[in-house]
């Protein structure tokens, strides 16, 4: 292994032992030592669910579970729409599309909850300004603790 990114791999445990350490907030609560840029980890209980990164940790966690955030900002709250309705099959077609299932009632009304459900949802967070050492640790913490809802998978 490259001793650079050796250097990087040897933080990663580190940081993610001081993530699982902090004391969990609500995602509308949030204390203001929330970093400008970092990790975040949103769980149900001991049950983890999803990791994810920003550059503006703070509006992003908004974002997944604000009342009036659209698709295009609580993709989160979205894949756990579709778990609920069965609307599991992503795709580029008009019909079945994200802007699609944003006209049926019975997936808004998913949507609209899947967005309650994460304000509910406990919140660890973590200061990581750097992109690269980000998006690793992002996929350490994802893997470790199998997330059900990071796929990373391209789209």
């Amino acid at each position: 292994m490259h001793k650079r990114f050796a250097t990087v791999v040897a933080q990663l445990d580190p940081s993610f032992r001081q993530l699982l350490a902090m004391r969990p907030s609500k995602p509308l609560a949030l204390p203001p030592e929330v970093p400008t840029a970092g990790i975040y980890l949103l769980s149900e209980g001991r049950r983890h669910l999803y990791v994810g990164r920003s550059n503006r940790v703070r509006k992003r966690l908004r974002n997944h579970c604000r009342p009036s955030a659209t698709y295009k900002m609580a993709a989160f709250a979205f894949r756990l729409a579709r778990e609920a309705t069965g609307r599991l099959k992503a795709t580029y077609k008009p019909e079945g599309s994200r802007a699609d299932l944003m006209k049926d009632p019975a997936f808004v009304h998913a949507f609209d909850a899947a967005k309650a459900r994460i304000r509910e949802m406990d919140v660890r967070f973590l200061a990581e300004a750097d992109p690269v050492r980000q998006a690793i640790l992002e996929v350490y913490v994802a893997v470790v603790l199998r997330t059900p809802y990071n796929d990373f998978d391209t789209h």
